[in-house]
């Protein structure tokens, strides 16, 4: 399976040591795994201009860093949304590709997901979680599950076994 897993937070910190326990754990189970760090990325949000459904023939008329994570949403069979909290939601740039998806209206080959959230604070997953849920609905991808760490969870032994487990049962 074709797996891409987009980062949403622009820090090597927490949230990528749960993006690579994932992915490590995806390739030794036979995936193709590819990482895409959204976080750093320059992806304004969506002008809902409608070009891309009616001139733009499904390509947004804003060009940024979009570009860069298209193929993923056209020839990936499952993406891995990873994201730090900020303000009980995913970071902006997460929620902007999240978002950006709009000019396609959903990923081609994607039928699955899954969700890593990184925060400082348990109990603020809410919002982030209601926001990936309604998404993937929409998109007609199945859930693969949801990983929260929260504090000293973050990078813990435990939290990142409880992630490899969850890319290994991908089948």
């Amino acid at each position: 399976m074709k797996i891409a897993v987009l980062n949403g937070s622009p820090r090597a910190e927490n949230t990528a040591a749960m993006v690579k326990a994932f992915a490590d754990a995806a390739q030794e189970a036979g995936h193709e795994v590819e990482v895409l760090h959204v976080g750093r990325m320059k992806i304004a949000g969506c002008l809902g201009c409608n070009y891309c459904h009616t001139k733009g023939e499904g390509k947004c008329i804003q060009q940024d860093d979009l570009a860069k994570l298209m193929p993923a949403y056209l020839e990936s069979d499952m993406i891995v949304y990873a994201s730090p909290i900020y303000y009980f939601g995913m970071s902006a740039q997460m929620a902007a590709a999240m978002q950006r998806v709009f000019c396609i209206g959903k990923p081609a080959k994607a039928s699955k997901a899954a969700l890593l959230l990184s925060s400082g604070s348990p109990g603020v997953y809410e919002g982030a979680i209601a926001t990936y849920k309604m998404a993937i609905s929409y998109m007609g991808m199945e859930d693969m599950g949801i990983v929260t760490a929260a504090g000293e969870e973050n990078g813990s032994e435990a939290k990142m076994a409880e992630i490899a487990a969850l890319a290994k049962s991908l089948g």
